[in-house]
């Protein structure tokens, strides 16, 4: 990746993180819908003069953000009949295309008070998603960061997926290596310095199966249990991983 890729890059992650920053804020509240959030996150992202919403019409999905409630998994799509309420959790996963530069980052928060152990497993999903981070280092391998992550979740008992993975990302918003969030260390593919990863670990908070619906999107557990997915978009640098996102 030359300077200037590395440096769009950066633009592209400071223009998501500021997106995120907002919609996960003060607007998530009772009675805001899901529609709501996904174009209040595209209007931000378009007041930023080159940047444009990366999942709008990508394979096909319709919104430019993916709004998941509750027991939905990831790649909700948003609308104006799904409603937030107190004690929901929401996951927000967003991406930007910035001079031909890919971002992808995701928050799950909760709406109002919600409890106890809603609360344990946002803490421990985030928690995990910066071990991750802490292992993508140069000399390292994609499995140390797998580990870490799953090490963290189980540690707390909660589960990682097995089925939705972090990704490699630059020009393309999903390309190799694949990142899994579970598996031994010092295993896969070597981490180089210059390399772009979007790291999200998905956690269940029980059995970690899932659907898809019929809208060949919204992904749910098959046994109605809540989960929480935090990303970040990092680069590879000579004194370690930098967050792109935030």
């Amino acid at each position: 990746m030359s300077p200037d890729d590395i440096e769009r890059m950066r633009r592209s992650g400071r223009i998501l993180a500021e997106t995120l920053r907002n919609v996960t804020g003060d607007f998530i509240q009772p009675g805001v819908t899901t529609l709501d959030i996904s174009q209040k996150a595209e209007e931000i992202i378009r007041s930023y003069e080159g940047a444009v919403p990366a999942f709008l019409g990508y394979r096909g999905f319709p919104e430019s953000a993916c709004v998941s409630v509750n027991d939905q998994v990831v790649h909700g799509i948003p609308n104006s009949l799904t409603v937030l309420k107190k004690g929901d959790i929401v996951s927000v996963d967003c991406g930007v295309i910035f001079q031909g530069h890919y971002s992808d980052a995701c928050r799950t928060v909760g709406v109002g008070s919600i409890g106890a152990r809603e609360r344990k497993l946002l803490k421990t999903t985030e928690e995990a998603l910066n071990k991750g981070i802490a292992a993508a280092k140069g000399g390292n391998f994609i499995g140390d960061i797998s580990y870490a992550v799953q090490k963290h979740v189980e540690r707390h008992r909660f589960r990682v997926s097995l089925q939705f993975v972090g990704h490699g990302i630059g020009t393309v918003l999903h390309g190799p290596p694949s990142v899994p969030n579970y598996g031994p260390p010092q295993q896969g593919p070597a981490l180089e310095v210059g390399t772009c990863l979007a790291i999200e670990p998905v956690v269940f908070d029980g059995p970690a199966d899932a659907t898809v619906k019929d809208d060949k999107w919204t992904v749910v557990s098959l046994h109605g249990n809540l989960s929480a997915h935090f990303e970040d978009t990092i680069l590879i640098t000579e004194e370690g991983p930098e967050i792109l996102t935030r």
